[in-house]
């Protein structure tokens, strides 16, 4: 080997380097640019980066907002100082039954035909103890209901421990023209992404990310991640997702009980790699922006 084969060798490691962090901030750029949405609750309920309305509303219930103002208006849910996954969280501290909400608009990447994304949040609560009898979902994406072109999470009411699911459905009517109930309608059932041990547990946060892609196509799918790690998909969705874009709202903590940390939307659907830098993120999703 001469003297300029020994340089070489050198140099290659050291090029490494100097690569090696541009590369890193190119993802953060990545992330960056598909943001559309995020409240880490540390400055207060409103959004820290919104592309549509970054304020946190409160109504009486999704089927009457006529009341729905700015602000949260239950003595129930405040931010608890210092508490979160980074930062201040929101905490619910009984179950909730108010609409507590962002409006969707911008906000959520929405298109009637071949719409992506990811939806990303944090929790902390155990979910055997803390929520009172029923259903949970600690997040719901929709104009209308869980049932009806929606995007949503929740924790089961009669199971031992309590399932987490992910539930993706498109215009009721097309998916269940019967009109069958959930809890017998194989349609339903056969749809979703099914965790019966999930990680929760009090004094703890847990990651969940969904992304979602080509909804409102004939080929849509859904995939269910906790703590970085891919949980299952949800694939077969062919129904429309129609909306009325102006009625449509990121819903938090539907009769929930606990901590809640760091809501983020993205408009494409982010790869295994990219949640689980999300998961891994020291200072939460508001570095990629920095």
């Amino acid at each position: 080997m001469n003297r300029c084969d020994k340089a070489m060798t050198w140099m290659i490691p050291l090029a490494l380097l100097v690569v090696a962090p541009v590369a890193m901030a190119a993802k953060d750029d990545d992330l960056a640019k598909a943001l559309t949405f995020h409240a880490s609750f540390d400055r207060g309920y409103d959004a820290d980066f919104a592309l549509g309305d970054r304020r946190l509303y409160t109504a009486s219930s999704y089927e009457n907002r006529s009341d729905a103002r700015p602000g949260i208006g239950s003595p129930d849910v405040s931010i608890a100082p210092g508490r979160g996954r980074f930062g201040d969280a929101l905490h619910f501290k009984k179950k909730n039954t108010k609409a507590i909400y962002y409006q969707a608009e911008k906000n959520v990447a929405y298109k009637n035909e071949n719409w992506n994304g990811t939806v990303s949040y944090w929790l902390s609560l155990d979910p055997d103890k803390e929520l009172e009898p029923g259903y949970c979902d600690p997040l719901q994406v929709t104009d209308e209901d869980y049932n009806d072109a929606a995007v949503w999470t929740d924790f089961t009411k009669d199971d031992s421990p309590r399932h987490f699911r992910l539930g993706v459905f498109g215009d009721l009517k097309v998916w269940n023209p019967k009109n069958l109930e959930p809890d017998q309608n194989p349609d339903f059932l056969q749809r979703l992404v099914v965790v019966k041990k999930p990680p929760f547990a009090s004094g703890q946060w847990t990651h969940v990310a969904i992304t979602f892609s080509r909804l409102g196509s004939s080929s849509g799918l859904a995939k269910l991640y906790l703590n970085g790690h891919l949980q299952g998909t949800a694939q077969g969705i062919r129904e429309p997702f129609t909306w009325d874009v102006a009625r449509a709202a990121i819903r938090l903590g539907v009769n929930y009980v606990g901590l809640y940390d760091e809501v983020a939307l993205f408009n494409r659907p982010l790869s295994d790699a990219e949640i689980q830098k999300l998961y891994q993120l020291k200072n939460g999703v508001g570095s990629i922006r920095h």
